[in-house]
């Protein structure tokens, strides 16, 4: 297994539960695979190059429920084999409340941010 020499930061859902992980610029489920990336802006892609939405202060995966999958107009970073998960992480913060036109991703629309050999967005085996 691969661990990352930059810290590992937890991403909450609204629930206060820790379901992915960062490490700069990689985002990682709690089994420790890569399911995404996050740009300087905060933009947060699938592996596939989609955009999901971006990552709050708290930190929290966001999206306006207007909002299209995009593509990426940059190429996502290399890909990453898995990390080890830390065993333990903070509490969740005190997070705000969300507008009815915004959502938590990881927390209602967790399929967006999927490893490499599942997700409906990655094109057929031919």
């Amino acid at each position: 297994m691969e661990t990352p020499n930059v810290p590992i930061i937890p991403i909450y859902t609204s629930r206060g539960d820790v379901e992915a992980f960062l490490a700069y610029p990689y985002i990682y489920n709690r089994q420790g695979e890569w399911i995404g990336w996050v740009t300087r802006e905060r933009e947060v892609y699938s592996i596939l190059g989609y955009y999901v939405g971006i990552l709050s202060n708290e930190p929290r995966i966001l999206r306006k429920v207007t909002e299209e999958s995009k593509p990426c107009h940059t190429p996502p970073p290399p890909p990453k084999t898995k990390i080890l998960p830390p065993p333990t992480v903070p509490l969740a913060p005190l997070m705000r409340e969300l507008y009815h036109d915004t959502i938590d991703v990881l927390l209602e629309e967790p399929e967006r941010l999927h490893t490499a050999d599942a997700g409906e967005l990655r094109p057929d085996m031919d």
